[in-house]
């Protein structure tokens, strides 16, 4: 996982630094300067307009011109204040870091450069991604040490476009929060084992109430999808809907807590909600099931059994909240604020339990303050299901023995990854289904060869 760090954070980082700043500053400049070669495909009769602030990030700079120059590149540096730039391939974006405290006018540019931001595009806030002002796009950006939440978070992710990481020799050990990758979902991925029965992976998906019965459905289908070995569908206090290619569907009555904790014992992980309804007796159910269930089973708790939860409830962290915004206001008491990161930490220590913050960079929270996000996915997921389906995959994940915080980004990258085999246009959630178990197959198709899995005949 890449770290993720404040920009607090990373002046302390720079302060503790066991070498002077004229060294790192010398490094910083001379990845620039390589960057800047590969993106405009060599140096012979190349020019490039270096927009140099008066602090580090302009120094930076400063040492990329000066290589740059050394390399035959044609270099012009400019004050942040110029408000036309020359003619130019490509632009260095050097005005202000991630510390910037005051709005930015980027200068016009004349025909169409590249532009490489050196750590952040100047204008974006590196805490939240919210603009100061104005901003200038870049193609590509630079950041040094570790990435900051503003290069993740919109709109400053739109402004940052490709990211790279240069370490620089800084020592980030220290991070709390990481970005996902799939290097990271082929590490985490619970694996079968040749003596696994169905037994071994058992989820159970409650919800559903009149008109909402698609929701658990779509869950418990995901729940297969993703790695369970067998799912029973409860649905309470409606009449089943005719069968479901190997999901167990069953009704419950109204007062569902009771006949759902007879066998919950047999499960490895319960989700909660889809399609639930808010009918008034929801609460009191979802409470005793929460009180009775074993303290050992994760639970995931999505859509309506949020909204049964009550303000700031008290769970455990084994409980895993998957809010959007409008969810997120119901169990806090105030809608997520523009530092998202804070936001999910911020429910995580008051419920005690794990938080799956939805939106364009989901953020997982655990109550001691660590935090995984993902951008896997992209604007496809902004459909009717897409939650439910999370839900469900979420579930055989936990299911299958990965810890809540690692579990819910898994799902969350999954998730995200699922989408991108789809249309662009016309998706539906169950669409998910089957991009899920491509994305699956991806991530394990590694480790299944180098075990012997396939077994190809004579």
């Amino acid at each position: 996982m890449q770290p993720i760090v404040t920009p607090h954070h990373m002046r302390l980082v720079d302060e503790r630094a066991s070498e002077p700043i004229d060294v790192l500053i010398e490094r910083a400049g001379r990845r620039l300067a390589w960057t800047a070669r590969d993106m405009l495909g060599g140096v012979y009769g190349r020019r490039v307009v270096a927009i140099a602030g008066p602090g580090n990030n302009g120094a930076d700079a400063r040492v990329g011109a000066r290589v740059l120059r050394r390399w035959g590149v044609r270099v012009t540096i400019v004050d942040p204040a110029e408000r036309v730039l020359p003619a130019c391939d490509l632009v260095i974006d050097a005005a202000f870091g991630t510390g910037v405290n005051r709005d930015f006018e980027p200068p016009q540019l004349t025909a169409k450069p590249l532009v490489l931001a050196a750590d952040i595009a100047s204008g974006i806030d590196g805490l939240t991604g919210e603009i100061h002002g104005a901003a200038l796009p870049a193609n590509r950006t630079l950041t040094f040490a570790a990435l900051k939440p503003g290069l993740l978070l919109d709109p400053g992710a739109r402004y940052s476009g490709t990211l790279e990481v240069a370490g620089l020799g800084l020592d980030v050990c220290d991070a709390t929060a990481w970005l996902f990758a799939k290097s990271d979902a082929r590490e985490l991925v619970p694996r079968r084992s040749r003596t696994d029965h169905k037994w071994r992976r058992a989820v159970m998906v409650i919800g559903g109430s009149a008109g909402m019965l698609g929701a658990p459905t779509l869950a418990a289908q995901a729940a297969l999808r993703a790695g369970a070995g067998i799912v029973h569908c409860r649905l309470p206090g409606v009449e089943v809907p005719g069968q479901i290619s190997e999901v167990v569907l069953s009704a419950l009555p109204k007062d569902w807590s009771y006949q759902a904790l007879a066998d919950a014992a047999r499960f490895h992980a319960v989700v909660v909600g889809p399609g639930l309804g808010r009918a008034e007796h929801q609460p009191r159910e979802l409470w005793a099931l929460l009180t009775g269930i074993s303290d050992d089973t994760p639970v995931v708790i999505d859509g309506d059994g949020l909204r049964a939860l009550g303000e700031r409830p008290t769970l455990r962290p084994n409980v895993v909240l998957t809010p959007h915004d409008g969810e997120f206001s119901a169990l806090f008491g105030a809608a997520p604020g523009a530092d998202r990161f804070e936001s999910a930490r911020s429910l995580a220590a008051a419920t005690n339990a794990t938080v799956l913050l939805k939106g364009p960079l989901t953020i997982v929270a655990s109550p001691d303050g660590r935090c995984i996000a993902s951008n896997r996915g992209d604007e496809r997921l902004a459909t009717a299901g897409s939650g439910d389906v999370l839900a469900g995959c979420l579930g055989a994940i936990l299911a299958g023995g990965v810890l809540p915080l690692e579990a819910a980004a898994l799902a969350a990258w999954l998730h995200g990854d699922a989408c991108r085999s789809q249309p662009v246009g016309g998706m539906r959630a169950s669409d998910l289904l089957d991009g899920l178990t491509q994305s699956l197959g991806e991530v394990l198709a590694s480790h299944w060869r180098d075990s012997g899995g396939f077994h190809a005949s004579n």
